[in-house]
């Protein structure tokens, strides 16, 4: 039986490989809301230029509002014969209404109906994707506050660099997710255009009204170029970009947990609600949910890069080739979602081990630094010469065995006679990241202040100030 939604140009149906090739039902009915949004405020405009009668408008509005419902309840029948969304719930219209369904598609095509469709789509995406960024950031600022003053080891290379404090670093993510938003808000500003009533590439000769579709819809403005509406698919990979971006943020944090987490390091547990088990060994407990965000990135990736790869050959207007926009890029963005929810949840599930961190921020000669700027300093030796005279101090801890905590005045005169027992206050952990108050840096201080400006941002309420010194915290108390 020929598809008669295609005309009367076709005597005979397709073959079954051609319609398992060609069928979309299987993946694009989740547009079904922005399809039905889109035929109503088509309708809406038909009417009011008066190609469509009020009558058959408020047949096919009210028509419609049936065919959502019963998709929303579980009761509509998805035929892969019918191809795509739109057939199905064009199909379904007519059993409804009759006639008067047949209307609908004047003056649109399924070229402009889909492009439609998957902006809006896509811009819900975003709003979803940008709200779960902001619970994310404020989950970290939030556990930001109560660890301004736990000391963790700052690394280069994963080596022990300078020590930093635990709040620090946790905003270091909130920046990031920061820049993730914006992008997403970009993209979003970008795609808002409005497609409807391009057609199938070159526009319609009905005296038809875009503006008011337009404003229906929440676009805006129309696109101006009929063929680059119908074939434009800019918005969906400039939201995979940023989509990629923001996963591979997430998959950096994902790799720190898992390293933290582990007994090597012991800095964070995460409870069972966010690990696993081992079917052999009953010691485990694994960070599963932090290597599955690790591992999300390289699907998130994978589609923007299969995305690039459809369109790269297509000439002007719309290709078939552009029905694979859509699976990949509904599988990224569901990705993403859960990866944010997954790792808000661990970042309020995470319970840190301060002793542990200061204790490795100790290790390693970490405050080696905070030697050579105090000789600058305080001695007024160029710092290339006492980057080499703490090098030498370093050694000599190394030959004895010890930090640099633990020389006495007489070991640092015999590397250099100009030091004095003023240096012993530069070489805890806490007097150095107390001594970073540049703006930026990893003070305390620095670190209350930046968590209260992002909650201010992101609840749009003063945050409560943090105490810096409080009784029974890690830190020196330096204001």
């Amino acid at each position: 039986m020929s598809n008669r939604m295609w005309g009367g140009r076709f005597a005979t149906g397709p073959d079954a490989i051609m319609e398992e090739i060609n069928a979309s039902i299987g993946f694009d009915q989740r547009l079904y809301g922005q399809d039905i949004a889109g035929s109503i405020a088509h309708a809406t405009m038909l009417a009011e230029v008066g190609i469509l009668t009020h009558e058959d408008r408020d047949a096919i509005v009210a028509g419609l509002e049936t065919v959502r419902a019963e998709i929303e309840a579980g009761t509509f029948t998805f035929s892969r014969a019918l191809e795509d969304i739109h057939m199905n719930v064009e199909s379904r219209l007519k059993e409804l209404i009759g006639e008067a369904a047949g209307r609908l598609h004047t003056a649109r095509s399924r070229n402009d109906q889909v492009a439609t469709d998957f902006r809006l789509y896509v811009r819900d995406t975003i709003d979803t994707l940008v709200a779960q960024i902001r619970a994310l950031q404020l989950a970290l600022v939030r556990r930001a506050e109560a660890e301004v003053e736990t000391i963790l080891p700052g690394f280069t290379h994963l080596q022990n660099a300078q020590p930093v404090t635990f709040g620090h670093h946790l905003l270091a993510y909130v920046e990031m997710l920061g820049r993730d938003h914006g992008r997403f808000e970009d993209a979003r500003r970008r795609l808002n255009e409005n497609p409807l009533g391009s057609a199938a590439l070159a526009g319609t000769p009905y005296p038809i009204d875009r503006e008011l579709t337009t404003v229906a819809l929440g676009f805006d403005r129309p696109t101006a170029n009929s063929l680059d509406a119908v074939s434009d698919r800019d918005f969906v990979l400039e939201t995979l970009s940023a989509a990629s971006l923001c996963a591979m943020h997430l998959s950096r944090f994902a790799e720190e947990l898992v390293i933290w987490s582990s007994a090597q390091f012991g800095f964070i547990k995460l409870s069972d609600r966010f690990t696993t088990g081992s079917s052999i060994m009953p010691q485990k407990r694994n960070p599963d949910a932090a290597e599955l965000i690790r591992a999300k990135v390289g699907r998130i990736m994978g589609a923007l890069t299969s995305l690039t790869m459809v369109m790269k050959g297509l000439p002007l207007a719309y290709s078939k080739d552009m029905q694979e926009d859509k699976e990949v890029a509904f599988d990224a963005f569901d990705s993403l979602s859960l990866s944010l929810a997954a790792m808000t949840g661990m970042v309020e599930d995470l319970r840190t081990n301060p002793e542990r961190m200061r204790t490795s921020a100790a290790a390693g000669f970490s405050t080696a630094t905070d030697v050579a700027d105090w000789l600058v300093r305080e001695a007024d030796i160029p710092f290339r010469d006492a980057h080499h005279i703490t090098g030498q101090l370093v050694a000599l801890c190394e030959q004895k065995g010890i930090g640099l905590e633990g020389l006495t005045i007489e070991d640092f005169k015999f590397i250099d006679h100009r030091i004095d027992s003023r240096i012993h206050k530069v070489l805890s952990v806490e007097a150095s990241v107390a001594a970073r108050r540049s703006y930026g840096g990893t003070a305390p201080q620095n670190v209350a202040a930046q968590a209260a400006r992002w909650k201010k941002h992101l609840t749009g309420e003063d945050a409560e100030p943090v105490r810096v010194g409080r009784p029974g915290g890690h830190g020196d108390g330096a204001e």
